[in-house]
Parts: structure tokens; sequence; C-alpha cells
């Protein structure tokens, strides 16, 4: 959808003019992705209309495939307006845009199976399963477990206002029991389904190989039953019961300038480091740093640091993790270790 960010703080009654940009999670996801040079395609439906082109060419900018996406001649392309201020406080305000709009007549078989089930990882929101009836089909239908599927990743992205009932919002637990990766904040599993505290998180969650609980400054714990891998610096482990292995990063001190699209840039962090093969913590660590991109900018994506400049990030030893602090800027080329961490 089509993302209109205020020029100024303050009640969108008040701010007087919007900076056009795009948003929408998983066409964050692919962009932050496709940045870092991962191949990636955005599927999804949009309307015939001046904002459907510019979605189309500002994601295919980023090197995006955009052959998926289908243009709806008698539907609007979704748009939604927020404020400067955090979502996590009372004077965020957000107004949605989105009924009836093209990308909420997707359904089971709309976007063809065969769009979705070319690459290695299927990620998909919670927000798609919210627009319609239709959308909550067809997210059931591709987090149902199939022979041959890819591995369905899943970030639940509870947004309230899409919600009619806030009970509504139990469903996302079934959509994520039938996800092989799950990214959940710990606040979304205790506004959305009652569930307090990571471990109770992954008690609710048993069908998921991995589950990935933000905890948002501090920091993103990791359940896994993947192999165990040898202790990490900045690292703890333990095996529970059940059989995973459980690793906890903490994030690094972050500058913000606008708290919005950390989610989504944490999930392309992950993802990456996941595709590539890296450790648990690294890739927690990648998560980290994506999200520290999004924050140190005012739009929902963040020029990503460069790969090589990421991984000797995350290679840092636990002292000096802990002493990082990112600030606006510090994803340029010229920026050094030094210049992004503490004295």
């Amino acid at each position: 959808m089509v993302t209109f960010l205020p020029s100024r703080p303050g009640r969108l009654a008040d701010v007087p003019s919007f900076d056009r940009t795009i948003g929408g999670a998983e066409s964050n996801v692919a962009c932050a992705l496709a940045a870092v040079g991962h191949r990636v395609r955005w599927v999804g439906r949009v309307g015939a209309d001046g904002f459907g082109d510019h979605l189309t060419e500002a994601i295919a900018a980023y090197g995006v495939d955009t052959s998926g996406v289908r243009r709806d001649p008698g539907r609007p392309t979704g748009i939604y307006f927020r404020t400067a201020t955090d979502r996590a406080t009372d004077a965020h305000e957000v107004a949605y845009y989105r009924a009836g709009s093209a990308a909420s007549a997707m359904a089971p078989g709309n976007p063809p199976r065969a769009d979705l089930w070319t690459g290695r990882v299927l990620h998909l929101s919670g927000i798609t399963a919210a627009l319609s009836d239709g959308c909550l089909a067809l997210m059931r239908e591709l987090t149902a477990r199939a022979p041959g599927r890819p591995l369905v990743s899943f970030d639940v992205n509870h947004r309230p206002g899409l919600w009619r009932r806030p009970s509504d919002a139990r469903v996302l637990l079934e959509l994520a029991r039938g996800a092989d990766l799950v990214l959940v904040g710990e606040d979304e599993a205790a506004e959305a389904w009652d569930v307090h505290g990571a471990d109770a998180i992954r008690a609710a969650l048993p069908e998921p190989t991995t589950v990935v609980i933000k905890r948002g400054a501090a920091g993103a714990v990791l359940y896994t039953r993947e192999p165990a891998a040898a202790a990490e610096p900045g690292t703890a482990a333990r095996g529970p019961a059940s059989g995973d292995t459980v690793v906890s990063v903490p994030a690094p001190r972050v500058d913000v300038v606008a708290p919005v699209g950390a989610g989504d840039a944490f999930a392309a962090g992950f993802l990456s480091a996941t595709l590539r093969g890296l450790p648990a913590a690294a890739r927690l660590r990648h998560g980290h740093l994506m999200a520290a991109a999004a924050l140190t900018v005012p739009g929902d994506l963040g020029a990503p640091p460069s790969r090589d400049h990421a991984d000797r990030l995350a290679a840092l030893d636990e002292a000096a993790w802990g002493t990082l602090r990112l600030g606006p800027g510090w994803t340029s080329a010229g920026a050094t270790e030094k210049e992004v961490r503490t004295p």
C-alpha cells in the first residue's frame, strides 16, 4: 500500500501535509532482502491506478521481481496515513483505507499457488489475514502443511485497528502454528492472545521449528529445534525439556528517528542470515542490525548496511556488541566501527 508520512509531529487533524512513500509488511521485507543481495519476488494485488504504478515501480527499483503483481481495474490501491509518534503510545494515530482495496480481493487461487511456491522461503504477514474473509482463507491455505511447500515464514504483525473485534486476532495463533518459522513480538502475543513471556509463547506455538520472540530494546529470543551450535559471545543458551535450543541476543542501542518499520526490517535481517546458513546468534544480530537501519530513518525502509559491514558488526565480541550504538547514517559506506560505537 502507499504510505503517507506526516511533515511534522502532531495529530492527523493538525498535520498540514504528508510525504508519499511505499509501505506494507511483505513488500518492506522483500525490498530489504533484495537490497542485501537476495533474489526476491513480491506477489500481491494493487489497483490499476497511479498509486499502483508508484508501488510496483518503487519496489522493482530495489531489485525485487514484481512479475507476480496483479493489477485490479475495479479496486483501488490501499493507502494509509500515520502520525510521527510511536505505535506503542496512545498518541499514535493510523488511518487505514484498505477496505475494498485490490489487496483485499485476494483469496485461495488468487494469486495462483504457482506464483507463491517458487522460492526457498515463503514469507507471510498476519496483516493480510485481517483484510477480508478471502484473505484469511488464503492465509489458512498457505499455512496448511502440504507436501512440496517451501519453508513458510510468518510474521504475526498484529494490528488491532484492522480487526473488527479484538478477539478476532486469535486467528493469528492458528496461522502461526501452521508455519515453519514464526516471528512475534512479546507485546503482540500478550495483546492478541493473552500469552505472556517468551517460554509461554513458545509453549503456545509447539509446531514451528523456529520461533523468534522480539522484546524491543531488550533484544530477541530464538527457540529452534535445529541442531544446537556451540555457544557464541553475547548469547545465553540452554536446552529445555522440549528439545529446543534457546538463544538470546540483546539489541544494540539505537538513536531512533522514527519507530516504524523495525519489525519488518528485523524479519528481513533474520531471514537473510537464515538463507546464508549463519548460526543462531548471528541470525538475531543481523535482525537487530537491519531493524536499526529502519529505526534511524523517517520512513519504513532504511538503506541496509552492506553485507560485509553487517558481518563485521555481527561478529563483534560480547563486550563490543554491548557498547554498540547506532545513529542516523550508520549504514553508509564510509561509516566505521568507531563511528557507530559508544566512546
